[in-house]
């Protein structure tokens, strides 16, 4: 399998070099990162739960669909890619805002991403890649925001923070 690569970048979002992605989290650097938000015409979010053997965050309930850019890859064209891979659709994207954060986890990596977050429309279920995707649900955000805040054990971190800080944004 080849090695994948994170794109280290700093605050701004100036890329600063390649680096392994297991090493990154390993030394916690910054790194590129997005995140994808799919809506269908009721308004209703498309949330994936992550395969039970991801390397963090195994079963936990996220956003549609998040991972790394390539070198030389836009944000948008690298959230198609994504979406194809792990949910088996294609859909226009746009960006809307980018933030950044710091996760640490307990099996010692630590995600710290600058996450560029898309938003996309599609209306029917998703074609999942079980190697990526445990299963999916559609939910509206304000049942999101209610099941989030009853069970927060149940979302990645990076997911909470989006709807924390973001959630606005997203409406």
């Amino acid at each position: 399998m080849k090695q994948e690569n994170v794109i280290l970048v700093n605050e701004q979002d100036k890329q600063l070099g390649l680096m392994p992605k297991m090493e990154a989290h390993e030394k916690a650097l910054l790194h590129r990162a997005f995140s994808v938000f799919v809506f269908n015409e009721k308004g209703e979010l498309l949330l994936q739960q992550r395969a039970a053997d991801k390397y963090h965050s195994p079963n936990l309930w996220t956003n549609t669909c998040c991972s790394h850019q390539r070198d030389g890859e836009t944000n948008i064209d690298a959230g198609k890619r994504r979406l194809q891979e792990e949910m088996g659709l294609a859909c226009d994207l746009k960006e809307v805002f980018w933030f950044v954060y710091k996760a640490p986890f307990d099996n010692g990596l630590t995600e710290h991403e600058l996450d560029h977050v898309m938003v996309g429309y599609f209306n029917d279920d998703p074609v999942i890649n079980k190697e990526e995707v445990e299963s999916f649900k559609w939910m509206t955000l304000r049942n999101v925001k209610i099941d989030m805040k009853k069970y927060p054990e149940n979302y990645t971190e990076w997911f909470k923070i989006i709807f924390k800080e973001y959630y606005q944004r997203l409406v």
